[in-house]
């Protein structure tokens, strides 16, 4: 499956991420943007509210300048973010007294926070979801329409 690099580099670092146990959405440096931003807390600049989609004075300079971190612009980056902690279970943009998870760390919803990224990081790059994998169960006549090794390839 063709990617593009800014895609391959950010899924290669929220799969390490959840795996060596190094995700959480309530650290900037550790939620999918800090994973993505090299542990970097400086990207919450971008933005007044943790979780919100208005870019801050910062945020809209970087934007009109073309500034890409990683890959990604300050939009796309709040975008991600966004999208992470509502999955996770967050009602953005975070507050104290907003919901959340009971347990935000557990693997279960940073998997879920995780699918959904992955599905707009895609949408992004203009790629079909790496993580669609409803394509391997089509059938036509009784028979696959696609088979793993030439999915995979």
């Amino acid at each position: 499956m063709k990617t593009t690099k800014r895609l391959e580099q950010a899924l290669i670092k929220l799969y390490n991420a959840y795996h060596q146990n190094l995700l959480n959405p309530e650290d900037c440096k550790a939620c999918a943007v800090g994973n993505i931003l090299d542990n970097h807390d400086s990207w919450k600049h971008l933005t007044n509210s943790h979780g919100s989609l208005q870019l801050s004075y910062v945020g809209r300079v970087h934007e009109n300048l073309g500034r890409k971190f990683n890959g990604y612009s300050p939009s796309e980056i709040l975008q991600i973010e966004k999208v992470f902690l509502e999955a996770c279970g967050f009602k953005t943009p975070l507050c104290h007294y907003n919901k959340r998870p009971s347990s935000p760390t557990s693997k279960e919803v940073l998997f879920d926070g995780l699918v959904a990224v992955v599905a707009l990081l895609c949408r992004l790059d203009n790629v079909d979801n790496v993580m669609d994998y409803s394509k391997l169960f089509e059938q036509e006549n009784g028979e696959p329409v696609y088979h793993l090794d030439t999915f995979l390839a």
